[in-house]
């Protein structure tokens, strides 16, 4: 059984035995959210990354659970990439833990490509093992004491979602999407599964939804004329954030410094004020 009191849901829990899901086994963490999408490429590690910074800012002791098993790129995102985790044994039975690699703002992050000798080395699993890896890294990491445990799912409805949203403790899921019609159909499964699995979703970020004229300032639609609100209407979630191509940002992430740049941008706030609006913080 797991330790209720390491459990996110303690106090919203009806059962009287403890829960029979994941509980990491060196640390404790008080809130945990999932950012998904029904279609890869729509931004999700970008948006997690993001509210992590923004997170970390307000003081929260952050983590990133890189949870995208095939394609991960949240160290690629923190430009922490050249960095690995540290293993070490536990006891004699060949348990493992493993040591999160922390960003300059102090946000613990781990991912397989922290644990993997070349980051391009290609994992060639089926979903079993990739499910497994995935408990392994969210159970065995020592993640200390964190306020908030962000992890960045990767895109669909298979194994790795269904384990996340029915084995650990969510509070809360954010939608990540782009202004396309097709796009807009995909993510909107992700959305009726996890309203079938009880799931409680925070809201949706459309990402890449304008570029901003460098001449005038006029946001310029180029995926959809439809506004964000709209996209959000049809997925039937409140909208919290409308996010641009920023080439900025990116840039940002290719020189190291993205932290720094997220931290002083006015432009992500409003993500995080609704984010926390909802959330209840």
């Amino acid at each position: 059984m797991g330790n209720c009191n390491s459990c996110p849901s303690k106090g919203n829990c009806n059962s009287d035995s403890g829960c029979s899901g994941l509980v990491p086994k060196y640390g404790k963490i008080k809130h945990i959210i999932g950012i998904i999408s029904g279609k890869g490429g729509v931004g999700k590690s970008t948006v997690t990354g993001i509210l992590a910074v923004q997170l970390r800012k307000l003081g929260y002791t952050v983590g990133v659970l890189d949870g995208d098993i095939t394609g991960p790129s949240i160290p690629r995102f923190f430009g922490i990439n050249d960095k690995r985790s540290d293993i070490s044994q536990v006891g004699d039975g060949g348990e493992v833990k493993f040591a999160p690699v922390e960003t300059s703002m102090g946000i613990k992050v781990m991912s397989l490509n922290l644990l993997t000798e070349e980051e391009e080395a290609p994992v060639i699993w089926r979903g079993p093992v990739i499910t497994g890896v995935l408990k392994q890294m969210y159970s065995d990491t020592e993640w200390g004491e964190l306020d908030y445990l962000l992890i960045d799912m990767p895109p669909g409805t298979g194994d790795i979602a269904l384990t996340i949203m029915q084995e650990v403790p969510l509070e809360g899921m954010v939608i990540v999407s782009t202004p396309q019609e097709m796009v807009s159909m995909i993510v909107k499964k992700v959305v009726i599964m996890a309203k079938k699995m009880n799931v409680n979703i925070v809201g949706v970020v459309e990402n890449m939804s304008y570029v901003i004229c460098g001449k005038c300032g006029e946001k310029i639609r180029v995926f959809s004329k439809k506004t964000a609100e709209e996209q959000a209407e049809y997925l039937g979630l409140p909208l919290l954030a409308e996010m641009p191509i920023n080439l900025d940002l990116v840039e940002s992430m290719e020189n190291g410094n993205v932290e720094d740049y997220v931290s002083k941008s006015e432009e992500y706030e409003v993500l995080l004020d609704n984010f926390k609006n909802k959330i209840g913080i």
